[in-house]
């Protein structure tokens, strides 16, 4: 049965510290979960979509913990494969931000089940099976058959799902030195792609904003370049019409003609205008996972049609429920209030300010009229 999204890639058991301080110095940790992917699927099943995660995990209790937590956001698991010889990853790191020079990760996922994903071992006809396929950089990462898999999974072939794409660049996990040109490759392969300006430069070594890194880019039918807290830059044309399952309506308030992956960098002709949304100013409680939490605003609201500036938006404001709390997911506002707020005019959705625990509080919207 198709769903809205499936989100292909490894999720780990978090161990998160229960005071500030060095790793060695912390004495105890509270169990959550991490991943990428299944952060993408989890947010989207909470706001309401139909969601499925594939992945491997260990035949441990890890496993099991990823599983039913997974599970009970409502997202389908029995794609999810049990690996009898090979563990469940697990990571641990530090109450501090990523930002700050203090912040340690330690990462167990190594051999894991996850890693050893390949296009022999994992149900593509489940992984196929959705209006939108959600893959990231972090997969490319993990080893030889995970980039074979997505490489598979990324063909230009009729009748695949949308491809959305996070580069997630993450220097640490590549060994090989050839996260640049595979990353780029993917990107190019994908529909829908999301990239941090930073990671454009860090990646790629592209600097002069959006505009550039879209010349770098032309292929994806939506391209999102984020800002950090300044906000978010999308370009975006109708989707291609060569036998993709496609969102509703695809781009509702844009235009262009498509192009085949490889196509050399340039403009396009009838190419619009970017659309930038500023960001939503909140009181930062954590910032890992909001780029996912980013992603799965912007794809919930390409499923239902929206215009390029309303995905934006829904972005932000699942980006701000991740931002506002301290794990590495966060359940994204209830549909009707996220609605509400993304509908506001500009000079109200300026002046917003969010803080902890705004998901659950009606009042947040009264928060627009104060300067």
């Amino acid at each position: 049965m198709d769903v809205d999204v499936v989100a292909l890639g490894e999720s780990m058991v978090t161990f998160l510290p229960s005071r500030p301080g060095r790793l060695a110095d912390v004495p105890s940790f509270d169990r959550g979960i991490g991943g990428a992917e299944s952060n993408v699927a989890c947010a989207l099943a909470a706001f309401g979509h139909t969601a499925r995660w594939v992945s491997r995990v260990g035949a441990d209790g890890f496993g099991d913990h990823l599983l039913e937590r997974i599970a009970g956001y409502g997202v389908d698991v029995t794609a999810v494969h049990r690996d009898p010889g090979r563990p469940t990853g697990v990571y641990f790191r530090t109450a501090g931000d990523r930002g700050t020079g203090a912040h340690e990760v330690a990462y167990y996922r190594a051999g894991s089940a996850a890693s050893a994903m390949s296009v022999t071992n994992v149900d593509l006809t489940a992984a196929r099976a959705a209006r939108v396929l959600h893959l990231t950089g972090i997969t490319a990462a993990l080893s030889r058959e995970c980039r074979e898999l997505l490489h598979e999974l990324t063909a230009p072939v009729p009748g695949r799902p949308l491809v959305s794409f996070d580069v997630n660049h993450r220097p640490g996990l590549w060994r090989d030195g050839e996260d640049t040109r595979l990353l780029l490759d993917l990107a190019r392969r994908a529909d829908i792609v999301f990239v941090g300006a930073d990671e454009a430069e860090q990646a790629w070594g592209v600097t002069g904003g959006p505009e550039a890194v879209r010349r770098l880019l032309p292929e994806p039918a939506a391209l999102v370049v984020k800002q950090g807290a300044r906000g978010a830059t999308a370009f975006a044309r109708p989707l291609p019409a060569d036998g993709r399952t496609a969102p509703a309506a695809d781009v509702p308030d844009d235009g262009g003609a498509p192009s085949a992956p490889g196509r050399a960098a340039g403009p396009r002709p009838g190419a619009t205008p970017p659309v930038f949304v500023p960001a939503l100013r909140t009181a930062v409680v954590a910032t890992t996972g909001a780029g996912d939490a980013f992603a799965a605003g912007f794809l919930s609201a390409t499923l239902r049609g929206l215009t390029v500036k309303d995905r934006l938006r829904y972005g932000h404001l699942f980006a701000a429920a991740a931002l506002t709390t301290p794990g590495d997911l966060a359940a994204p506002p209830a549909r009707g209030h996220a609605d509400r707020l993304a509908a506001l005019d500009d000079d109200a959705w300026g002046r917003l300010r969010l803080g902890p625990g705004w998901t659950q509080a009606e009042q947040a919207e009264q928060e627009a009229n104060t300067p």
